[in-house]
């Protein structure tokens, strides 16, 4: 379990309107039983900006004449990517690749980028970005990430808010001894000086324990696997579940993938239903958050340039100036694109009135407000929920009622 994969295209420095067709050569290697490699591939990967490069290249650049031509100084520069350690666990082929300006990790047999670190910032100019614009919006208290890896968000995060206090999760115990070696992640568990820290736990986020009772301000969750959002994050049963882990106004940011949960596509391409303001539809992960926690989902997509995820964040939708204010410069902009689902949408449907007339029998059946009124506002629906979840059928229907 960890972050959404990304194509490696998204990552490699592109030379000035070149187009970039990248391949990864298989290379071979075998693993011990100390989980160390054996033996390493007989040629570091290596970028080549030529058509035809005479080196054993790993990667290779496409260009047309006249771009070869326009380009010459730059296709003649090459950039070495030299592989630090491959190896393979019982939940990841792991795949970890040094260049000059950043650090990157691939798992699965895609080996699609997981985690990256910059050399000379955290910044990633992608989806990993937008979680740190999640503790300006959310009550004062630890946030979780479910969904380590190589710990990516949390380095911008503490990096911005130094008293953060974050509670990383990953089902790899492998993974985080690599993250730890090559990621800089055991820095981050060092308490800094405002007292922010990282405390790592390993094990299956989705085991219900009472330690994490109301515990989290809020959630990230970044859960994938073969490059898909994971089957548990499409029940809405597991969003209510995890939902006990927040404290009251909390919150989860979720990335949620792209349609239908995979990646998305980075070809430049887009078609009629990826750019439809409805194209959340076609994305199981926000599908199941708009069930679980109805009227309080919000949602934006990632620009091409940023891979295209679906992002979801739950809970009223914050004041967007303020928000926009409360945050550094390159978050600035970007948090004003989230909308409310029914915001985007902005259309009422046949199921948009059967969901209305449910909500007006709750109202009837449980003498409750839509919007409960108190300081958490749960909408009714999720009262219910959270309350059938738990077996407790009898507490929703109103006392008067239970006499008839």
């Amino acid at each position: 379990m960890r972050g959404c994969a990304l194509p490696l295209t998204k990552f490699v420095p592109p030379l000035p309107h070149v187009a970039i067709g990248i391949k990864l050569k298989p290379f071979t290697f075998s693993i011990d039983s100390t989980h160390s490699l054996s033996s390493t591939p007989k040629h570091p990967l290596f970028l080549s900006t030529h058509h035809h490069s005479k080196s054993n290249a790993h990667f290779s650049f496409s260009v047309s004449a006249q771009q070869q031509q326009q380009q010459q100084v730059e296709a003649d520069e090459e950039e070495n990517f030299q592989v630090l350690t491959a190896l393979k666990t019982d939940y990841n082929d792991i795949l970890i690749v040094d260049t000059p300006k950043s650090r990157m990790l691939l798992l699965d047999s895609s080996y699609s980028v997981h985690s990256i670190l910059y050399k000379e910032q955290k910044w990633t100019g992608s989806y990993w970005d937008e979680f740190a614009s999640l503790p300006v919006i959310v009550p004062k208290g630890p946030i979780a990430i479910l969904g380590l890896g190589g710990g990516t968000a949390a380095h911008l995060m503490l990096d911005l808010w130094p008293s953060l206090q974050l509670d990383g999760w990953e089902i790899d115990q492998i993974l985080i001894d690599k993250a730890r070696d090559y990621f800089g992640l055991s820095d981050l568990e060092k308490t800094t000086d405002n007292g922010g820290v990282l405390n790592v736990h390993i094990g299956d986020v989705f085991i219900t324990s009472e330690d994490f009772h109301q515990r989290y301000a809020g959630i990230i969750v970044d859960l994938f696997s073969d490059g898909k959002v994971l089957p548990q994050l499409q029940e809405v049963s597991t969003w209510l579940e995890l939902h006990e882990r927040l404290m009251a106004n909390g919150r989860f940011m979720v990335n949620c993938g792209g349609v239908g949960g995979g990646p998305s596509a980075v070809d430049g391409s887009t078609d009629q239903e990826t750019s439809s303001d409805e194209s959340w539809l076609l994305n199981p992960a926000l599908q199941a958050l708009s069930k679980a926690f109805p009227g309080q989902v919000s949602w934006k997509r990632m620009p091409k340039e940023n891979g295209e995820n679906f992002m979801a964040l739950t809970g009223p939708l914050p004041d967007l100036d303020s928000w926009s204010a409360s945050v550094p410069s390159p978050l600035s902009k970007s948090v004003k694109n989230w909308r409310t689902l029914y915001y985007k949408t902005n259309r009422l449907t046949d199921k948009s009135d059967v969901y209305s007339f449910g909500v007006a029998l709750l109202e009837i059946i449980t003498s409750q407000p839509v919007i409960a009124r108190n300081q958490e506002k749960i909408h009714i629906s999720q009262w219910v929920s959270s309350l059938m979840a738990k077996g407790d059928i009898k507490a929703i229907v109103d006392s008067v009622r239970r006499r008839f």
